[in-house]
């Protein structure tokens, strides 16, 4: 009996790989809260086996993982190929909105794979595996949700929302029953607060950014560190991007970083910068934490939520107060 688990995180994979929870634990990279969603034909064509159109390093949904920790299974399968060669497999799915956006793309991947369907169980986790040692992990008993219809329909919907050119459906969702998914309305609300604020300009994380500057939070490592403990939405990375993005614009709100950003490439340098710099805020930025000025009105944005393209001439805003949206 072959059992296999599905990770929404890569370091949980590990984790649960070490805790020796399943014969085969497979990490899914996919990051879609950061960026433009790639098209329904690339996300399907990943997930195909190998062929030829799978040339660059990345193109393929195994691509990132050994060969010896996929035994006995080829890292040429497809991964419907590979579900049905197992007995039973596990969707194990942290809590951070973007595990959640897997979890109800996963769902409608496999929607027509009924037989599939039949052997697959969520586990959905209260708290992120990474940060758990393997002999905890071991441990861990926790309820396997079945896939049941009601999660297949939600999941879709959830999908297609998500995906729309503007961030309406979402919205329209939290006034919908969606129990049949524990997690997706926290999810939900945390992505939309990351929408401009229509008073400062800024999403939560870019704020929290701020705040914890003005409380002298002021080494950036520790501040990406502490941003990611408060702030659900973005990785480490990810929030190193848009915390230079407060400092290399228009009109910055901090200061303390070198007048000039490196090449993209330039990873030491990058780290170095980050490592050694001492933050500030700017007077702007103090009366953007304010709510005196509004950072979009001075700087221009060019981003994406899910697949709604946020741009000064056509931004969407959310209104923090009464929680709801602006549309342009």
């Amino acid at each position: 009996m072959t059992t296999l688990i599905l990770a929404t995180d890569d370091i949980g994979c590990d984790r649960l790989r070490r805790a020796g929870k399943a014969d085969v634990v497979i990490g899914l990279r996919h990051r879609f809260v950061w960026r433009k969603l790639p098209s329904p034909s690339e996300l399907a064509g990943s997930l195909e086996a190998r062929s030829a159109k799978h040339g660059v390093l990345g193109s393929h949904w195994l691509d990132d993982h050994r060969p010896k920790r996929l035994e006995p299974f080829s890292k040429d399968l497809g991964l419907i190929e590979l579900c049905a060669r197992c007995d039973s497999i596990e969707l194990w799915v942290d809590p951070r909105p973007n595990d959640q956006l897997i979890l109800i793309w996963l769902l409608d991947v496999l929607r027509p794979y009924r037989d599939i369907l039949s052997r697959l169980s969520i586990v959905q986790t209260d708290a992120e595996t990474g940060n758990f040692l393997p002999e905890s992990l071991a441990e861990w008993q926790l309820p396997k949700l079945p896939v049941t219809d009601d999660r297949l329909r939600l999941a879709s919907r959830a999908w297609r929302a998500y995906r729309a050119p503007t961030p309406e459906p979402c919205f329209a969702l939290l006034m919908e029953d969606l129990a049949a998914i524990p997690r997706l309305r926290a999810a939900l609300i945390a992505l939309l607060e990351e929408i401009p604020g229509s008073r400062t300009g800024l999403g939560a994380t870019e704020y929290r950014i701020l705040d914890l500057v003005s409380d002298g939070c002021e080494k950036p490592t520790g501040l990406a560190s502490e941003t990611y403990r408060r702030c659900p939405v973005f990785n480490l990375r990810e929030i190193e991007s848009l915390l230079d993005g407060l400092a290399y614009c228009l009109t910055p709100a901090l200061s303390g970083f070198n007048s000039e950003l490196e090449a993209p490439d330039d990873v030491k340098a990058r780290y170095e910068r980050h490592l050694w710099s001492r933050l500030s805020l700017t007077d702007f930025g103090e009366e953007v934490l304010e709510h005196e000025l509004n950072f979009r009105r001075h700087n221009p944005i060019s981003r994406w939520w899910g697949g709604t393209e946020l741009i000064n001439s056509r931004l969407w805003q959310w209104d923090t107060d009464r929680r709801c949206l602006i549309a342009p």
